[in-house]
C-alpha cells in the first residue's frame, strides 16, 4: 500500500512527498522512497518521525498500534492525518476523536471511491429491502490479512443497520458452527474468507422470498485506495480541526 501511495502522489501535480516512513528493518529503509519505480525523489525511507515537521498531512496505512503512535506525532507536528488502518478498537477510536480537536483527520475503513459509492447504495437498498429480507455480508481478502471481518465489511454492516434503525452490535452474527438453529429475524450475518493474494472482495446479499439482490465490489489492485487517499489529503488542505470520513470527502452527505 505504501508503494501505491507513493506512485499516486508522484502522479499529482499539487502533491509533494516530503517524508516516507517504515520500520528500520524494512528492505526499503534507507533507500529513496521511489527507487522501486526507478525514480529519485531525494526522500529517504526512515523511521524518524522528526521528518514529519513541515508536512501538511500524513497518510497512514499501518497497524492500530502504529497508527496511534503516529497520531500523537501528527498532533505534535501540527500535521493533519488520513487514516486507512483497520482493526482499531474503541479505545483507539476515542483517541482519534480526541485528536480531531487539535488536527483535522479523515478516518475511513476503505478509501476507495467505488466502495464508498457502494456504501451509499447499501443505505438506499437497506431502506427499501427492510421487511422480509435477510442480510449477509461476505468478504474475501489475501491470506496475510490479520483482522476479520474486514473494516470495510463492518462499515457496510453499520450502514445497513443504521438504515434499518438497528444497532449493529445487537444484531451482528459473526460465526456459525454446529446446531445454530433458525436464522433470527433482523440479524446481519458476516462471513470472512482468507486466501491467496485477493486484494479485497465484498458482497452484500439481501435474500428475500423468491428473490435475491447482491451488491458487490471487487478490487483488482490497491491503486483505487491510493487515489481515494489523495482525494482525502486534498480535502484536508486548509482545515485545522475535525473528524471526517470519505462521505465528506466525496460530498455524499
Amino acid at each position: 500500500m505504501g508503494r501505491m501511495l507513493i506512485e499516486a502522489a508522484l502522479a499529482q501535480s499539487d502533491v509533494t512527498i516530503v517524508a516516507a516512513f517504515d520500520q528500520n528493518d524494512s528492505p526499503a529503509s534507507g533507500h529513496d522512497c521511489a527507487e522501486f519505480l526507478g525514480r529519485s525523489t531525494g526522500v529517504t525511507v526512515t523511521e524518524d518521525f522528526s521528518r514529519l515537521n513541515g508536512a501538511d498531512v500524513l497518510i497512514d496505512f499501518t497497524r492500530p498500534e502504529g497508527t496511534l503512535e503516529h497520531l500523537r506525532a501528527c498532533q505534535a507536528a501540527g500535521a493533519n492525518m488520513v487514516i486507512g488502518t483497520t482493526g482499531i478498537d474503541e479505545t483507539g477510536k476515542q483517541a482519534i476523536r480526541a485528536a480531531a480537536e487539535k488536527i483535522a483527520l479523515v478516518y475511513a475503513p476503505n478509501m476507495g471511491v467505488g466502495v464508498n459509492a457502494m456504501l451509499k447504495l447499501l443505505d438506499t437498498a437497506a431502506r427499501i429491502l427492510n421487511d422480509g429480507y435477510d442480510v449477509e455480508i461476505i468478504e474475501t481478502h489475501h491470506k496475510h490479512k490479520v483482522d476479520a471481518p474486514s473494516g470495510t465489511a463492518l462499515k457496510m454492516g453499520e450502514v445497513i443497520a443504521a438504515a434499518r434503525g438497528q444497532n449493529l452490535a445487537e444484531v451482528a452474527l459473526y460465526a456459525r458452527e454446529g446446531d445454530v438453529g433458525e436464522r433470527k429475524a433482523g440479524a446481519i450475518g458476516f462471513a470472512s474468507i482468507r486466501g491467496g493474494d485477493v486484494i479485497g472482495d465484498h458482497t452484500v446479499l439481501f435474500a428475500g422470498i423468491g428473490e435475491r439482490i447482491e451488491i458487490t465490489h471487487k478490487a483488482s489492485n490497491r491503486m483505487s485506495y491510493a487515489a481515494g487517499s489523495m482525494r482525502a489529503a486534498r480535502f484536508l488542505a486548509g482545515r485545522r480541526t475535525g473528524l471526517y470520513d470519505m462521505s465528506d470527502v466525496l460530498g455524499l452527505k
